[in-house]
């Protein structure tokens, strides 16, 4: 179902050879040995479009469009900035504050998510949910291996609960006012011309449109607001009832707000 491999690097350590086996056990996946062959031989040879590839400590999705593997990316600046007094568009739109608990309902690589880990401290909570098994996995064994050299990075990461599961079925599961915030980062109906760093995601995400079903089931759980990223151009906002909109003037990216 998944249309992926799992073998190691051409180096075949120890610890590789068992997260492979480890791979292949949680996903269902056929776990490959590698001998040296390259990944572009064995995707032709086991008829497959993904190939993960266990590395000492870590894992790389190897896609038809690209490597992924997780890395803090941009949240590292963020987090950054934010110390410094800057003002981060996000956790503005959230209204976020020290103690409170946001859930992410399309995780990705989890930059957004360290964002709100740090800005919501010891005292918060952060789960983020992943729709993408194959995403969830790489997101989730990434955090939990990642050595930052910032303690403050390093422990937003680990305090981020990653769940495959799709949001539209997790959140009919919660009480109502659960959860102070609840965010959503869809795949952009009309994607950024300059996204291309994003491509490699495209073959394993989920590309469903943000339904108004989701968006009233966020407003019943959540007690303080449901954001959503999109497009600054885009008219999901006003299709789905995001009445207020945060972002800079000259930004490509903008985030709706409903305030409750």
């Amino acid at each position: 179902m998944l249309n992926t491999i799992v073998t190691t690097d051409r180096k075949n350590h120890k610890e590789s050879i068992e997260l492979a086996a480890y791979a292949a056990e949680k996903l269902g996946i056929k776990n490959v040995k590698r001998n040296r062959a390259a990944l572009p031989e064995m995707r032709e040879e086991y008829g497959v479009d993904n190939i993960l590839v266990a590395k000492k400590g870590s894992f790389v999705l190897d896609t038809l469009d690209g490597e992924l593997f997780f890395h803090p990316n941009m949240s590292q600046l963020r987090i950054k900035n934010i110390r410094m007094g800057d003002e981060d568009h996000m956790t503005a739109a959230m209204d976020l504050k020290e103690g409170m608990g946001v859930l992410d309902c399309t995780l990705g690589f989890g930059a957004d998510a360290i964002v709100a880990s740090f800005v919501t401290g010891e005292g918060g909570s952060v789960t983020g949910l992943e729709a993408s098994p194959l995403i969830s996995f790489v997101t989730g064994e990434g955090m939990k291996h990642f050595l930052a050299t910032n303690y403050e990075l390093h422990s937003a990461i680990k305090r981020v609960n990653v769940i495959n599961a799709d949001y539209n079925e997790y959140l009919k599961t919660l009480p109502d006012k659960s959860v102070d915030v609840i965010y959503f980062d869809p795949m952009f109906r009309h994607p950024l011309k300059d996204s291309h760093n994003i491509n490699p995601i495209r073959a394993v995400a989920d590309h469903r449109p943000l339904s108004i079903e989701a968006v009233n089931e966020a407003k019943r759980v959540a007690r303080h607001r449901v954001v959503m990223k999109e497009n600054s151009r885009s008219l999901e906002f006003a299709r789905l009832g995001f009445d207020t909109i945060v972002g800079g003037k000259h930004s490509k990216v903008h985030y709706g707000v409903i305030k409750l």
